[in-house]
């Protein structure tokens, strides 16, 4: 009861982002928590201003079922008013009404920048109160100081200081939805379609060419696509769609393109079309320019398509649709763990704190001064206002600046200065994961820019012991970006059962590195080659691990590719269960999920859908807790929520299956509710890759074959590559805040091999999260406060992952 005598307000303002529900559920749910009165504001600072039944006290069921909405279900307005001191006066008078002096807003910078002045303000604006009568010198005195804090709710992701703001993932889950649906209207191969008496002559049923004319018709277009994206401002919307879709050309406020750029855009184009290719994107950010500041519009690029190349051309405006649909998992994991920050800050703050914005950093909570954040934002558009665009870039942040350095590495081949004497061979291992064929076509082409020979090899160890192994050019991973699976297929063989052969194979191809991108059997395999160094000269090669699988479980790196769409994948599962049961009196669902032993997946997936547990194996639980939580649901559904959900991880226990939880549920809860299992299964492995997978699956892509590079040629003695050092083997991987390699020989160490787990896992600290919003009494002594950080040019220059 820490907040016992508080109260807190929260309201959403500006334009609407997902996500906000969720950081509307989690402070007001936080806030009720810790024993503080929670009021809801309608209408954002238009309810403020008018007050009356703008402003209601919220209860703990206010917020149930609304994690999974898009928008604002507190509405969200701009307001005039508010920008008046009179109208500030109305705000001021209508708090101190309802003793509120706490205030959480979730909005951009302007909504943030308005909640500053207020502050500012607030005992000038008391003084005015008393002198006009409208309140008491004493209740001036009980309300004399009023604490601010803020979370960025803005889908252009636009806000200085902070990784990511709320909306910003979701928006780009419906950029990709559109590409992913225009690439396939012209992923059809060159050639005629079948049907309408049209010939393809490579089609298993066409042996000879008709002998007709008439009817001889193209099939799926060759088209040119111009997408215009949200960001009048910031290009980040329009990057990191272009980085995860392969864009072929790209326009940004932050880097507008050379004079000139018509003629070589067209010359690309033609380029491209000419080796084959049937589709070119081009994508725009609204707010795109050139070098002059006169505005580049995508009508304009597309008339210029149309008159020099004469490719069919189309324009797709996506507009508000970026802001609409569910929220991505990660936005609602977000929303909530920066919700429940919120009110600690909150709960923290002393009359010298400043006004703070609560943001991600890496996987942890931060507290940023809010005017220090809102000064470099500003910065940044002044220095595109002054054509100072390189530090415009620079002033994004550093990711903002790799995203940016990737891309056009990527985009266009580029020949490599000479030939490098080294080869690179790749492979998938263990089961497939989203985002691992764009780690491989991210990692083919840095291997060709740096004049490597590059060999990609089918089936994982299996198939680099039988030979099958393959030299890749740059095209022939073309359009492998937004493909779930694994193109090169993999196996979960590991090493040690066809040693010979391999070390055979390596010799033979002359393979100087392996890039090793899978699961946990790729972290064990690769540890076998190294520890058969002393057998085989031949394994004193560099090797790199890039952990992929949906379970998360390998050690060396906070997130596995693949983790974060098989996430999605099992929350809109859940989603759909949940609605299925709206028409159902009473029910509880019991879904299980994959990921061996490691819980992360169905945690992470339990604070998206809102579930009442998660059962994991590194939460170790008993009858007794499984009584707790059956009581627990008995006593929800004699509230007006009468639906249940609960999760368990595969694994999580030997005798407590989902068979057993379903009979101890059904028993425990007749005559109050009833019933379901789930076994969610392969679908959490299936589906395209997510943006954040794709673009994570690029970076690691290049991340490691340019350390593979750094690394060969430290160790090339003599027109030969002989490495045997423990650091000439490692795993890559995002750990906090940083992109790490980790030697396979120091992590064997700190891993569980019985279980396949890393010994530590960050992720366990969400489990207290996943409780409290469940309205479990758990004490909040172990919650770990994010601690406040500055916000300068120095900071922002700093590589913070991804």
């Amino acid at each position: 009861m820490a907040g016992a005598g508080m109260a807190i307000a929260v309201l959403t303002s500006g334009g609407d982002a997902q996500g906000m529900n969720a950081a509307v559920r989690a402070v007001t749910r936080m806030g009720i928590y810790v024993g503080a009165k929670v009021f809801l504001i309608y209408e954002g600072y238009e309810g403020l201003v008018e007050g009356g039944d703008n402003i209601k006290q919220a209860n703990w069921l206010s917020v149930s079922n609304i994690i999974q909405l898009g928008g604002t279900v507190i509405g969200s307005a701009r307001c005039k008013a508010f920008t008046t001191r009179a109208g500030r006066l109305r705000a001021a008078r209508n708090l101190v009404e309802h003793g509120i002096t706490n205030l959480c807003v979730i909005g951009g910078d302007g909504s943030l920048t308005g909640a500053d002045i207020f502050r500012s303000e607030w005992g000038g604006l008391l003084e005015e109160l008393v002198q006009d009568g409208q309140i008491s010198e004493e209740v001036a005195r009980e309300n004399c100081r009023l604490n601010i804090v803020g979370l960025v709710g803005s889908i252009d992701n636009d806000f200085c200081g902070t990784d990511m703001t709320i909306g910003t993932d979701s928006a780009l889950h419906r950029i990709m939805e559109v590409i992913d649906a225009i690439t396939t209207t012209a992923q059809v191969t060159a050639g005629w379609a079948l049907g309408a008496g049209c010939w393809v002559p490579d089609h298993p049923e066409a042996s000879h060419p008709p002998s007709f004319s008439s009817h001889l018709c193209p099939c799926s277009h060759q088209r040119t696509f111009v997408l215009e994206v949200m960001g009048r401002h910031c290009g980040y919307l329009a990057l990191v769609s272009g980085l995860a879709s392969g864009a072929d050309w790209l326009f940004i406020p932050e880097s507008p393109p050379e004079d000139g750029w018509e003629d070589l855009m067209c010359e690309r184009l033609g380029e491209t079309r000419s080796r084959g290719s049937r589709l070119n994107i081009i994508i725009i950010a609204e707010g795109a320019i050139d070098r002059s500041g006169k505005p580049i519009s995508s009508n304009y690029v597309k008339d210029l398509v149309v008159q020099r190349l004469g490719f069919d051309t189309r324009v797709t405006v996506l507009g508000h649709v970026q802001r609409g649909g569910t929220p991505s998992a990660f936005d609602r994991v977000l929303s909530s763990k920066m919700g429940m920050e919120a009110v600690m800050a909150l709960l923290e703050a002393t009359p010298d704190t400043p006004a703070c914005v609560v943001s991600l950093s890496g996987n942890q909570s931060v507290r940023l001064p809010l005017m220090e954040c809102v000064q470099v934002t500003k910065d940044v558009q002044k220095a595109m206002d002054e054509k100072r665009f390189e530090e415009a870039i620079q002033l994004r942040g550093r990711s903002f600046e790799n995203n940016w350095n990737i891309y056009k590495l990527l985009a266009h081949q580029k020949p490599a200065q000479e030939k490098s004497p080294f080869s690179l061979a790749i492979l998938n291992v263990g089961a497939p994961a989203a985002g691992m064929n764009a780690a491989v076509r991210s990692a083919v082409r840095i291997g060709i820019c740096q004049g490597h020979t590059v060999y990609v090899v089918s089936d994982g160890f299996e198939g680099l012991s039988k030979g099958q192994i393959r030299e890749v050019g740059w095209h022939d991973v073309a359009g492998w970006l937004g493909r779930g699976g694994s193109m090169l297929g993999t196996k979960r063989t590991l090493p040690k059962t066809c040693m010979e052969k391999i070390v055979e194979n390596v010799r033979k191809f002359n393979i100087q590195a392996l890039l090793v991108i899978g699961g946990f059997e790729a972290y064990e395999g690769v540890l076998q080659l190294v520890e058969a160094r002393g057998q085989y000269e031949e394994l004193c090669i560099i090797m790199c691990v890039i952990p992929a699988t949906i379970s998360n479980n390998v050690p060396g790196t906070d997130f596995s590719l693949g983790s974060d769409t098989a996430v999605n994948a099992a929350m809109e599962s859940c989603d759909r269960i949940k609605q299925s049961a709206s028409g159902t009196k009473r029910r509880v669902f019991i879904v299980e999920t994959m990921g061996g032993y490691c819980g992360y997946l169905s945690t992470v997936t339990g604070i998206a859908v809102g579930a009442d547990a998660a059962y994991v194996y590194e939460d170790p639980f008993t009858i007794h807790d499984l009584k707790a939580n059956v009581e627990h649901l008995t006593d929800k559904m004699k509230t007006d929520i009468q639906r249940g959900l609960v999760l368990r991880n595969e694994k999580c226990h030997e005798h407590y299956t989902t068979e057993f939880l379903y009979n101890l549920y059904s028993s425990e809860g007749k005559g109050i509710f009833d019933c379901r299992i789930n076994v969610l299964g392969h679908l959490q492995q299936g589906g395209a890759p997510t943006p954040f997978d794709r673009n994570y699956g690029t970076k690691l892509g290049v991340k490691a074959v340019l350390w593979m590079s750094e690394k060969l040629q430290e160790v090339y003695r003599k027109g030969r590559v002989f490495a045997n050092s423990g650091d000439s083997a490692c795993v890559i991987g995002l750990r906090k805040k940083v992109v790490a390699f980790s030697p396979v020989t120091e992590l064997k160490k700190v891993t569980d091999f019985e279980h396949r787990l890393p010994q530590e896992q960050w992720w366990l600290n969400l489990r207290l999260m996943l409780k409290m919003l469940a309205n479990y009494q758990i004490s909040l002594t172990e919650y770990i406060s994010g601690k406040m950080e500055h916000v300068t040019r120095r900071t922002l220059s700093i590589e913070k992952g991804f």
